[in-house]
């Protein structure tokens, strides 16, 4: 009988605002769309301040630094102390970064100037991700899909800008874009009053239930995050061979052109985003646990396969593959934001942070194995790395722990 009046939902607290999950999806584009400007002007700033490699890597690493560690320390400092107007005034960062970026013509303004982009991407996914769940109601994994496939897009929508604006009008062009850092800060704008006046108490109400209802061991717990890192450490290393050298390895295997090359990447990008939107109400409709299992371990058969695939099979096994691991991030996330749910800006911090960290220094150590042995031997290794997926079995069932 208790069982039964908690799951049915409760006008306030269980409905799900889509108009707020749609404005934070539609920043979360804006927001990656401006992160992925920085790598398109390394070859003017490369040929411009003479640059090296190694001064390049030094860039991207204070980006990541900025944009990867500091999220879940803003996100635990958010669950102590919640500040809607954090969201929009994180904007700043990410429009004085472009700003410095579109003028820097030193070494140092460079690097000051990819500092500020990262912090503008650390301040808003935790609070950003916090709002989704808050916005969520029952349907928590619908949320953080429709919120992810935002940035999905943001991310492949800005090579295309990058082309079409910064190749032609140069590195000064980058100051446009910082017009986008107003658009997505007036939204936001909105989104925190309702944060202050409705979602917070939404969050509360939710987080006492959840808490009364989730009474895991401490150890448990733990352990259950080292897992859920670990798929996600599987997940975006293999993304990153994909993302960063599945051109190169189709021209240098089948040589094809080009073009044929970046239509085969799109196709897989396209499958990402359309996984990414699937995975999170597969997860609220089966259990986020059976989506996690059959998300990576699933793509095992197909990562192995496609080394040794034509071309003509290499096109379907990279879709196939795009739509089964992208289908586990919404899912993941939500699995960790239940494991804690008093916690829920510092989870979403950690493994945004994370996945966005494992992708740039996989991408990194790819390279060097791609430079040392060959570009056909990433994929062969990379083939093996969704068997770490078996360790799914390990995680705590928290609707089993609920009904305890």
């Amino acid at each position: 009988m208790n069982a039964t009046k908690a799951e049915r939902p409760t006008h306030g607290t269980e409905t799900t605002v889509f108009g707020i999950i749609l404005a934070i999806s539609f920043c979360h584009l804006l927001n990656d769309m401006m992160q992925s400007l920085l790598p398109s002007i390394y070859p003017n700033l490369k040929q411009e301040l003479g640059l090296s490699f190694s001064q390049i890597g030094l860039v991207t690493l204070v980006y990541q630094m900025t944009a990867s560690i500091l999220q879940p320390l803003v996100g635990l400092y958010a669950d102590k102390r919640p500040t809607p107007m954090a969201l929009p005034g994180g904007t700043l960062f990410s429009l004085a970064g472009l700003m410095v970026l579109s003028t820097a013509h030193s070494y140092g303004r460079l690097l000051v100037g990819a500092a500020l982009l990262g912090m503008g991407s650390s301040v808003f996914h935790p609070e950003s991700s916090r709002v989704a769940r808050m916005a969520a109601g029952r349907r928590h994994g619908l949320a953080q899909s429709l919120f992810q496939v935002g940035g999905n897009a943001g991310s492949a929508l800005g090579p295309l800008a990058a082309a079409v604006v910064v190749v032609q009008w140069g590195q000064s062009s980058l100051a446009f874009f910082a017009m986008l850092a107003l658009l997505s800060g007036g939204i936001l704008w909105n989104v925190a009053i309702w944060y202050r006046h409705h979602g917070l108490p939404r969050l509360h109400r939710a987080r006492s239930s959840a808490t009364a209802a989730l009474s895991l061991p401490r150890g448990k717990v733990l352990g259950g995050i080292a897992i859920l890192l670990a798929l996600i450490f599987s997940k975006y290393v293999y993304l990153a061979s994909l993302t960063s050298y599945f051109t190169f390895y189709l021209i240098h295997r089948f040589g094809v052109s080009v073009e044929a090359a970046q239509l085969h990447l799109f196709a897989f990008l396209a499958a990402v985003a359309v996984g990414t939107v699937a995975g999170g109400p597969l997860g609220d409709r089966f259990g986020r646990k059976y989506v996690i299992w059959f998300s990576i371990v699933g793509a095992l058969p197909f990562t192995l396969l496609l080394p040794y695939a034509s071309l003509f099979w290499t096109g379907p096994l990279s879709v196939v593959i795009g739509l089964i691991l992208a289908s586990a991030f919404p899912a993941i996330v939500v699995f960790a934001q239940d494991l804690v749910p008093g916690k829920i800006g510092m989870i979403s911090g950690l493994f945004f942070g994370f996945s966005f960290g494992m992708g740039g220094l996989g991408a990194a150590i790819l390279g060097e194995v791609a430079d040392r042995a060959g570009i056909e031997t990433v994929y062969g290794i990379c083939a093996f790395l969704p068997a770490i997926g078996l360790l799914a079995i390990l995680l705590p069932d928290p609707r089993r722990a609920s009904a305890a």
